[in-house]
């Protein structure tokens, strides 16, 4: 714990020192909720030098999907579909209700912990879909039950293809990024070698996220377009191999719609079978979806780092982890959720 310490107040020292030799203030974005959980925990950003500003994209995979993909699911399983899907799912708001209200009105909703509860839950309700969510670091798992001939309702996206697109659009002023961890286990550093932008693959403890701050200021005082890789003990060049191939065999890649970003090219996993693809198999339901309506909700200025949590009129007032008004309360990963759980 003492060693932890003295490394802290060490990359400390380096963050001020190579802060001094920046020629202005820098925007510095970390793209995972365990990043951001980790930094409001303990007080990351108020350490920092005043040039130095840290925020929060769009790292939570729950909160990254759409509403009307949400809205989708919902109808399904209010129309009879039996649907399977993670915890963090169950309570995000959809324009009426959640997939929570849906099974309180009857809809055959089944929280799930693990894929093999979903094959075991077929046992009993053969036409099952699971809801397929999150980024690189989960989609194996639905890639397994589409193996397992279990349809999948995909709303999986791509970290790199967000990371380009928050750039392209200049409206954060970001000047490099953190990049998540978990994520980089899955796709490998050469996931991002092609990303015009200084980056740092980061680890979870206190020490490592200021360690890759460090050195992230040292990529942008030198004006080094890089990817530095530090969580070797986790993250290789390229990535877990086998998840890789699965996900390739039963996934091809799409254009796909996030919440805050609208759609973007070449950034989500569609079903490559169209017989397990649930969007398809079920199309005759999706057709009479609407489109939602706009809310007072600004998980989507959140998620592109244009607002900060306590920003958003609903914070803390009609939006709470108890009354979610939006996706980024709901989940632990949510900076929503993550702000109002530090008392900010």
């Amino acid at each position: 714990m003492m060693e932890d310490k003295r490394l802290c107040y060490s990359h400390l020292d380096s963050i001020r020192d190579t802060a001094g030799k920046l020629a202005g203030s820098v925007t510095l974005m970390e793209i995972c909720g365990g990043h951001t959980n980790v930094i409001m925990k303990y007080g990351i950003r108020k350490l920092l030098p005043d040039n130095v500003r840290l925020i929060s994209g769009p790292g939570c995979p729950v909160c990254v999907a759409s509403q009307y993909d949400i809205d989708c699911v919902i109808e399904l399983a209010g129309r009879g579909v039996p649907v399977a899907t993670y915890g963090d799912m169950m309570r995000v708001p959809g324009s009426v209700k959640s997939l929570d209200g849906a099974k309180a009105e009857g809809g055959r909703v089944f929280e799930v912990y693990s894929t093999t509860e979903v094959i075991k839950i077929r046992e009993k309700h053969p036409d099952i879909i699971f809801f397929g969510v999150g980024f690189e670091t989960t989609s194996p798992m639905s890639a397994f039950l589409i193996s397992n001939d279990i349809p999948v309702f995909s709303v999986h996206k791509l970290v790199p293809p967000a990371i380009k697109a928050l750039l392209a659009e200049g409206a954060a002023g970001i000047t490099g990024f953190i990049d998540p961890g978990h994520v980089s286990t899955i796709i490998g550093a050469k996931a991002y070698r092609d990303i015009k932008s200084p980056q740092v693959i980061s680890g979870f403890t206190p020490e490592q996220v200021l360690r890759s701050v460090s050195i992230l200021l040292e990529l942008i005082v030198d004006c080094r377009e890089e990817v530095i890789n530090c969580y070797p003990e986790a993250v290789s060049e390229e990535g877990n191999e086998g998840a890789l191939e699965l996900l390739a065999s039963r996934f091809k890649v799409a254009d796909s719609s996030w919440r805050g970003l609208g759609v973007l090219p070449d950034s989500g996993l569609e079903v490559r079978d169209e017989g397990l693809d649930a969007r398809l198999i079920h199309q005759d339901i999706l057709s009479g979806v609407a489109e939602p309506l706009k809310t007072g909700c600004m998980c989507g200025q959140v998620l592109k780092g244009l607002l900060e949590p306590n920003q958003c009129p609903l914070y803390r007032k009609e939006c709470t982890p108890t009354d979610p008004k939006g996706a980024c309360m709901v989940s632990e990963e949510g900076g929503c959720a993550i702000y109002y759980r530090y008392g900010k």
